[in-house]
């Protein structure tokens, strides 16, 4: 096949990303992009700034990337340079010195305060775009609650939850929803923990603690990552507590996500735990089959691709844990089949995904899993898995636990028995307890139909 001209390769991959992203966002990111060269296996692109460059690279490399090696029936790396001569004929999205709209960028609102901008915002995370399912609703309604009025209906909101379940996503379509809904009238600010510590020691240095206070506490909504990652940081917890007590006060939103619950955070002082617990705690679990197939479906519209339903049935049913990693594996298998032009047969798809395979077998349920979600679901304390008590209210739950142990990982009947404090003899017990009862009472099924839900394995 001869080789397409670079020229060509771009101008198709931006037809397909015109009819792939939002009219907005194409107009915002993608029409100021121009084509400057090929060089064997690299396409140069040319943005007017570093913020283009940076932006880009973050937040649309992939999807670009998808987009030259369908054009160009190849694969070919990706080169942005920047020229800044073309930097005063080119919208600046936003002044990243001052926080707000550049001179050039189109006036949204008159009445606009000083925002963060909104490209610290995926464009990505909104409302509209996240799959709602069984495992998930509670805390969309959350987050929706929170975006229509803020600081009124739950305030501070945690949401928790393993990596890769949408966090990040409703936390940021709670700021975008407020943007759009109040003409940019509120001064929202999200940050990840780390960006927040990052900042914090910078501030120190510069001796600019003043300005780096005033940023924080002077907004309406505060939107933070990762909370977590707060967790024995003595002096970060002080600040992050003064913070959250001055916005508090003064009756602004406060949202944090968590791959844990506050009180299991090690190291949190107690003060901070409590704190996050005055509002409304809520829990993203894994999502069932159907509504991984579901958010499967919603992607291939978004990105304007197909696959045979029975490539989606093996991505629900072998990618569990983290959808984003099943995002990433229906994009790769959407190229694969583009650039090959071949049928997916199940061989084919094992081959291709095998490091995501490999990575969801790694992260199989643990039996430390298993004990916290039986624990939460029957409202006993995680460490009476482990304790010598007996009452029915305890052991029952601690026999579900052993035996989902024994179902679901590959630990020995010893090694469960010493995780729980037993021998491997009461394993074996529980086992066939548990086993006996599901024979004969549906609602024992049921019970065990919905923790293995949360557990993500079905």
């Amino acid at each position: 096949m001869d080789r397409i001209e670079g020229k060509t390769v771009w101008k198709n991959a931006k037809k397909h990303l015109a009819d792939t992203l939002s009219k907005d966002v194409y107009d915002r990111w993608i029409a100021v992009i121009e084509y400057k060269d090929r060089l064997d296996d690299t396409l140069v692109l040319c943005v007017a700034n570093d913020f283009y460059h940076t932006w880009l690279i973050e937040n649309y490399l992939s999807l670009i990337r998808n987009a030259v090696a369908t054009a160009a029936a190849c694969e070919l790396n990706i080169d942005f340079v920047v020229d800044r001569a073309k930097n005063a004929d080119v919208p600046q999205p936003f002044n990243r010195e001052n926080d707000e709209p550049s001179a050039r960028a189109p006036k949204v609102a008159t009445r606009r305060r000083h925002t963060i901008p909104l490209p610290s915002l995926n464009q990505r995370y909104t409302f509209d775009r996240f799959v709602v399912g069984p495992s998930n609703n509670f805390a969309h309604a959350a987050t929706l609650a929170v975006a229509q009025s803020p600081a009124r209906a739950y305030n501070p909101l945690f949401i928790y939850g393993p990596t890769g379940l949408g966090k990040t996503h409703l936390m940021q379509a709670i700021g975008h929803h407020v943007l759009q809904q109040r003409n940019f009238t509120s001064c929202v600010c999200y940050s990840s923990t780390e960006e927040f510590t990052n900042e914090y020691i910078h501030a120190l240095q510069m001796k600019e603690l003043v300005q780096f206070r005033r940023k924080y506490r002077s907004v309406d909504i505060l939107l933070i990552d990762d909370i977590h990652f707060l967790g024995g940081k003595e002096r970060m917890q002080e600040e992050f507590f003064h913070t959250f007590n001055a916005l508090f006060d003064h009756h602004k939103q406060i949202v944090m996500t968590s791959d844990r619950p506050a009180n299991e955070i090690q190291g949190l002082e107690h003060r901070l735990v409590s704190r996050f617990e005055w509002g409304l705690v809520t829990e993203l679990e894994a999502p069932d089959v159907e509504t991984r197939i579901a958010i499967l479906r919603n992607k291939q519209e978004q990105l304007n691709i197909s696959l045979a339903p029975e490539v989606l049935q093996f991505l629900a049913q072998h990618i569990r844990t983290n959808i984003r990693r099943l995002e990433g594996a229906m994009i790769r298998v959407a190229s694969y089949k583009s650039l090959t032009e071949r049928e997916l047969d199940i061989g084919t798809l094992e081959n291709l995904l095998r490091d995501s395979l490999d990575l969801e077998q790694q992260e199989a349920v643990t039996i430390e899993s298993i004990q916290r979600v039986v624990a939460e679901y029957y409202d006993i304390r995680l460490g009476d898995m482990t304790s010598k008590r007996r009452p029915q209210s305890i052991a029952y739950p601690r026999q579900i636990a052993m035996y989902l142990s024994r179902e679901l990982t590959q630990h020995s009947l010893p090694e469960i028995g010493t995780a729980f404090g037993r021998n491997h003899a009461t394993v074996l017990h529980a086992h066939r307890q548990i086993s006996s009862r599901m024979e004969s009472d549906p609602a024992v099924r049921k019970i065990m139909s919905v923790i293995r839900q949360r557990l993500g394995q079905q």
